[in-house]
């Protein structure tokens, strides 16, 4: 890796404050891994912890919501936080690959995530599922999740459950199949001068 890609330390923090929430995002993009995460959702708690580990992103999220009501405002904010800490630390985008895709299994389930760091927001969520909740997660907020964080990235963000028949085993395939696309795509390429783009901007 060249050492001119390594001048700044490519870390994003946000704090969100709403009548609903209270988000605080920390990342850093070169990590190892580590992951402190307390939103409230235990089974959010997990994927965000996954997310980090297999993105090898380090990563703190506190989260305190109105849970009382549901888990949408929390795991919305979260999403959004998280992704605007996430387009904070890329930065100008310069020396990025752009691109980065994985497909991950998870025993029978089997998920493709493929990204574009293109600067222009687009999701593309073909993923289904059985269950309506897992502890006090709805299921049906895991697309929620993902199109509030790339519209906050401002990325492109297709994923494609390929097989798949349990709901925990779908959405972990998710979470870590992202995770793994994303590290690619953010990792800096020493051939790469500016960005990886004719227009010449991300």
């Amino acid at each position: 890796m060249s050492t001119q890609l390594q001048t700044r330390a490519r870390t994003g923090q946000v704090r969100r404050q709403t009548k609903e929430t209270g988000v605080r995002v920390s990342i850093n993009l070169d990590g190892t891994g580590r992951a402190r995460v307390s939103t409230g959702v235990p089974f959010l708690d997990h994927m965000l912890d996954l997310f980090a580990r297999h993105g090898l992103f380090d990563l703190e999220v506190e989260c305190r919501g109105d849970l009382e009501i549901d888990d949408h405002h929390s795991v919305e904010d979260v999403a959004i936080s998280l992704g605007q800490a996430f387009a904070e630390a890329l930065g100008d985008k310069r020396g990025i690959t752009r691109y980065g895709a994985a497909v991950v299994p998870m025993d029978e389930a089997l998920c493709r995530a493929v990204v574009d760091l293109s600067g222009r927001f687009y999701l593309v969520y073909a993923v289904e599922t059985r269950r309506q909740a897992i502890g006090n997660f709805s299921v049906e907020l895991a697309e929620h999740f993902w199109r509030s964080f790339a519209e906050a990235v401002r990325c492109n963000l297709h994923l494609d459950l390929l097989r798949g028949r349990n709901t925990h085993h779908i959405l972990e395939a998710t979470f870590k199949a992202t995770a793994r696309a994303l590290r690619q795509a953010v990792e800096l390429d020493p051939r790469v001068e500016g960005v990886p783009s004719t227009k010449g901007s991300l």
